[in-house]
């Protein structure tokens, strides 16, 4: 069994929206290197406690982070670099894959659906991944499960229902402008509906949150990412990045 875990970053509104940009980061790992994970976490928190007097049970959270310390005594810098630190772990934990996608909003009309184009892709991009056997470890015949941080699980769990029946995907062709037309690819290989997990007590959401966060920084950095020269941060992933997701970006991110 594949675990997927997913976390997001900007808001999904088109309207007097504060960020221009909707990204979605996943990361996932095969139930029988979860534990390692967790193992690895943990030394690398007791790592961060001993180099920055950060506590352990403090929560990893990028936006937070960078708009104000958790703890007493973290410079701004300070919190930054416990942010690369993390990336750099994630980096090279070469077990877990990581699915990236954002949603430019300045060019789309009113009547688009942020929310549920973002996440089918994602879940698109985790079935067709799991069908191809391209996860570490290549268990073909495996399955997978979502788990997400607090957000519209009733609407996910719509779409996973739906896509589980009705999943217009386009024909080749019509993506060429040579015709048109769809054909009806239900997912098959995501079982179970989302699960809900408050990244205070997940680790995975926590390195999901760091991700979508810099993902979004990459395309829409705020003034302090820009002049701490941050904004390409989240390349570091590269060696974990899931680059079957888009073979047009170099770093495998669905841009919608």
């Amino acid at each position: 069994m594949y675990l997927m875990y997913v976390d997001e970053s900007g808001d999904i509104g088109l309207v007097r929206s504060p960020t221009t940009h909707f990204a979605l980061s996943s990361l996932v790992l095969h139930e029988s290197r979860w534990r390692d994970f967790i193992e690895q976490i943990v030394a690398f928190r007791k790592w961060v406690r001993a180099h920055y007097g950060l506590p352990i049970r403090i929560e990893i959270h990028a936006s937070e982070y960078i708009r104000h310390s958790p703890y007493p005594g973290l410079s701004r810098p300070t919190r930054l670099k416990i942010l690369q630190d993390f990336i750099d772990e994630l980096a090279q934990t070469g077990y877990i894959s990581i699915t990236n996608v954002v949603v430019d909003k300045t060019n789309k009309q009113s009547d688009y659906d942020v929310f549920t184009n973002a996440w089918q892709v994602m879940f698109q991009r985790f079935e067709n991944t799991l069908l191809h056997g391209n996860f570490s470890g290549g268990f073909r015949r495996d399955f997978g499960v979502v788990l997400t941080d607090n957000t519209d699980g009733k609407k996910l769990t719509r779409m996973v229902r739906r896509m589980a029946v009705w999943n217009p995907i386009p024909h080749m062709a019509s993506r060429y402008g040579l015709g048109s037309g769809y054909r009806n690819m239900p997912i098959l290989r995501v079982i179970e509906d989302p699960s809900l997990r408050d990244s205070r007590d997940s680790y995975p959401i926590q390195a999901c949150d760091t991700a979508a966060y810099f993902l979004m920084q990459r395309f829409r950095p705020n003034g302090f990412i820009k002049k701490a020269g941050a904004q390409f941060l989240f390349d570091r992933l590269g060696p974990v990045l899931n680059k079957h997701a888009s073979t047009s970006n170099r770093l495998g991110i669905v841009r919608l």
